[in-house]
């Protein structure tokens, strides 16, 4: 509340007025196609709701590059600046361990003498990945000469256990980058490393790679069919059928596109693919792979005359795993490469999609000069980028079997003529706004709700921010409703999210920026309320009203009573028709708060009245006379986000003012507030009347309170029948009962502002005579010569 403390009408001060219009442009700021966040909580209100855990390390910035998360050692692991860390699941700020693993000083020597800056010649680990049940295989940047080594983590249960072990240290070099902001990506599969990253230190050879004990398999040198200059964002193994033999290894990345000319144009994003049994071929394609294809990865909106809005720079991706291990869910977060329009958008795919335009045709270009088209002529057996398995008839047992007219025509026509479009052929959420946050990273859970399956999208921004979002698909209109849930502030410090890991068993989300790693509940139902309404308009798939409160929603409910009284409605919401006419115990929630507050005429006021929910639509209502009417704004009475302004306040403005919301057609009163206009007359009166002795005082005092005083629930507020000499007496009652503490310092403003040097004194005198000498003495004479008329300092 701004300066509500006594009678909430005191005299506003300039600065008030201009901190008030400040608000009001903040609130005008956001245009009607802005996404609000239904809940907005700070880093301090998540503290304080212990809904979040920070570990930061020594105190230094962590800097991490990658995290990985161990369900069944209840670890997560965090390669960052010169370290590796092991944090608790439960809670990542308790029970940590850490292994320093720095450059040494000869090392970072000979970094910088190579031109590079000290910072840069630290080791950062790029490579973090499960290599069995005991160890973890770590990489390093190492000063720009790459190093790998083993971490022991030991068995389940063993959790004293983290350590390098020194034998097993070897060079990265094909396996790490050397710059530690060179972009990787990496998959561990059946004690083999996949890998896409720059081999090279001057980053000229970008290769998507595979390393194992006695081969080493990639992409060719300087083929831009293969890639062109690539920016490596994930990777992901997903077996195509349950024949192990047919697994496939999926690349995420973008490069540049090239005319016929051979020219750099836009960037485009790709989905690359090679078979995990891959072997390279016998005579050509040697320790190459005879498997690699690739095709373009689409995220657009549909425009006017086929025109469509393109996002081609791949942001980040996540591989949403089901039950079903061989269909997962595809998200890719995306944005535009233009120089003029700005904006993000996620994208859905389904896998089906995908091997759909990897089994359809090839494209071909017959001159550097000409379009691409798809390829008509005659395709070899078996069909090039299949793997060498039973399911492909199991006549070669390995890749070097195959002819070489297949290895011939893999090499030639790596690109498939069909891009991978998006499911429902748009995205499932747009951010266009110039000038707002970027979006960094995304991750996603499936959640089970009373009217069906939702994806909860957790999206990571530049400025230590999570976004909580819902996407609804209309089957009717055909059109994806976006519901930002929350708007999470994980960190204080504004830093970009470099990852976000989510664990669907725990309820988790586990965040990594510069400034730490933080652990953050991925619902809490009680925040919304306990009334019915308040639960179901939140449209949290996590949370259900179950007959009492707002809590976690279980599909298999434990309680029969929970599930009898149940309330749910996701997809739209309503309220209304869910919770009209329920008889809740606890009713207290249906009767608004009612408060009293006083002005002075030509001052400036704020009704002030914030809605839980930023969504909501605020409506307010003046009753007067029995009839209540909506107050509409104009020049000098303003509706603003933060409430009701009054630019001049008027006598005939004194009423019942009645803050509503509507959200969803579900109407909430919020707040009732009496407001009580004084008289200028009374003030000036009181500032030119002259007065001796106690007369001063009680002057002072008699403009405070009108005649009769307004009721206040649950009490009333009448003035006191008492003599003048008393009048400090009632006055100091009037405070309390209004909720007001600090009666010295309201005399001490009144006899400041309001009453002459001269009556001043004798006032002073005669309060230090009654024992306020010291109270009174040095906060009167100190701040009286620079108090700015008509302010009172709370």
């Amino acid at each position: 509340m701004l300066i509500l403390d006594i009678m909430a009408g005191w005299i506003r001060s300039v600065n008030l007025s201009l901190m008030l219009l400040c608000l009001i442009l903040l609130g005008m700021a956001h245009t009607k196609h802005s996404i609000y966040p239904r809940i907005r909580l700070s880093h301090k209100e998540l503290w304080q709701m212990n809904r979040t855990w920070i570990f930061q390390g020594r105190g230094v910035p962590l800097q991490p590059q990658t995290m990985l998360l161990d369900e069944s050692h209840q670890r997560l692991y965090v390669g960052a600046k010169n370290a590796l860390f092991s944090l608790n699941l439960d809670r990542v700020n308790a029970h940590y361990r850490q292994i320093n693993w720095a450059s040494t000083e000869f090392q970072i020597e000979e970094c910088m003498m190579k031109g590079r800056e000290k910072p840069e010649c630290a080791n950062y680990i790029k490579v973090l990945q499960k290599y069995n049940q005991t160890h973890l295989l770590v990489c390093g940047t190492g000063a720009f000469n790459p190093i790998c080594a083993l971490v022991k983590v030991g068995h389940k249960g063993q959790e004293t256990m983290f350590a390098v072990e020194e034998e097993s240290v070897t060079s990265g070099k094909g396996r790490c980058p050397f710059d530690p902001n060179s972009s990787c990506m990496s998959t561990l599969h059946r004690g083999e490393l996949y890998i896409g990253l720059y081999t090279d230190y001057w980053e000229n050879d970008g290769a998507l790679c595979r390393l194992n004990h006695h081969t080493y398999t990639r992409t060719e040198r300087n083929d831009r069919q293969q890639l062109n200059e690539p920016k490596f964002v994930g990777s992901a193994v997903i077996p195509d059928n349950d024949d192990r033999d047919d697994d496939k290894v999926y690349f995420f990345f973008t490069e540049r596109e090239t005319d016929g000319e051979g020219v750099n144009r836009g960037i485009l994003t790709h989905i690359g693919r090679v078979c995990a049994n891959d072997q390279g071929g016998q005579r050509m394609l040697v320790n190459r792979w005879s498997s690699f294809l690739k095709t373009r990865l689409i995220c657009s909106v549909p425009g006017p005359n086929g025109i469509d809005t393109h996002f081609d720079n791949l942001e980040d991706v996540f591989v949403l795993t089901k039950k079903d291990e061989k269909n997962p869910e595809i998200f890719g977060l995306f944005s535009t490469t233009s120089a003029v329009f700005k904006g993000y958008a996620v994208c859905m795919y389904h896998m089906e999609d995908i091997r759909a335009a990897f089994n359809g045709p090839f494209a071909y270009r017959e001159k550097l000069e000409h379009h691409w088209t798809p390829y008509e002529g005659r395709v070899p057996y078996p069909r090039p980028g299949s793997c060498a398995s039973k399911v492909n008839g199991g006549g070669f047992s390995s890749s070097k079997e195959f002819p070489d007219e297949v290895l011939r025509f893999v090499r030639s026509h790596p690109v498939m003529y069909r891009p991978v479009l998006p499911h429902h052929h748009r995205p499932i959420l747009l951010q266009s706004e110039p000038g707002r946050r970027k979006l960094t990273q995304i991750a996603v859970d499936k959640v089970q709700a009373q009217d069906g399956h939702y994806h909860v999208l957790y999206i990571g921004t530049d400025d230590s921010v999570v976004l909580k979002v819902i996407t609804i698909y209309n089957k009717d209109t055909d059109t994806v409703e976006e519901v930002l849930l929350e708007e999470l502030q994980i960190f204080k410090v504004p830093a970009p999210i470099k990852e976000i890991i989510i664990s669907p068993k725990r309820q988790q989300l586990y965040v990594g920026s510069e400034v730490g790693v933080a652990q953050i509940r991925l619902h809490q139902c009680d925040l919304y309320g306990s009334a019915c309404a308040d639960c179901c308009l939140a449209r949290d798939p996590y949370c259900a009203w179950d007959g009492l409160t707002c809590s976690r929603y279980y599909p298999a409910g434990v309680f029969t009573k929970s599930r009898r009284f149940r309330r749910q409605d996701i997809r739209h919401g309503n309220a209304v028709q869910l919770c009209n006419g329920l008889q809740i115990d606890d009713e207290q929630w249906q009767r608004a708060e009612e408060r009293l507050m006083y002005s002075i005429e030509s001052n400036t006021t704020l009704l002030e009245c914030v809605p839980r929910s930023l969504q909501a639509k605020v409506l307010w209502f003046l009753e007067k006379g029995g009839e209540k009417h909506e107050v509409i704004g104009d020049e000098r009475v303003i509706v603003t986000s933060h409430g009701l302004l009054f630019l001049h306040v008027r006598s005939s403005d004194a009423g019942m003012y009645v803050c509503q919301t509507v959200e969803h057609g579900y109407v909430h009163t919020l707040l009732r507030i009496n407001l009580h206009v004084l008289r200028g007359e009374i003030l000036q009166t009181a500032m030119h009347k002259p007065n001796d002795g106690d007369g001063v005082s009680a002057q002072c005092h008699s403009i405070l309170v009108p005649a009769p005083a307004p009721s206040v629930k649950p009490r009333s507020l009448q003035p006191l029948s008492v003599p003048a000499s008393n009048s400090r007496v009632w006055y100091k009652e009037f405070l309390q009962l209004i909720g007001y503490g600090d009666a010295q310092k309201v005399e001490e403003y009144c006899e400041r502002v309001w009453c002459s040097d001269k009556k001043r004194k004798k006032t002073k005198r005669k309060y230090v005579s009654l024992g306020g000498e010291k109270k009174g003495k040095g906060r009167g004479e100190e701040n009286s010569h620079r108090a700015p008329r008509h302010t009172f300092d709370t």
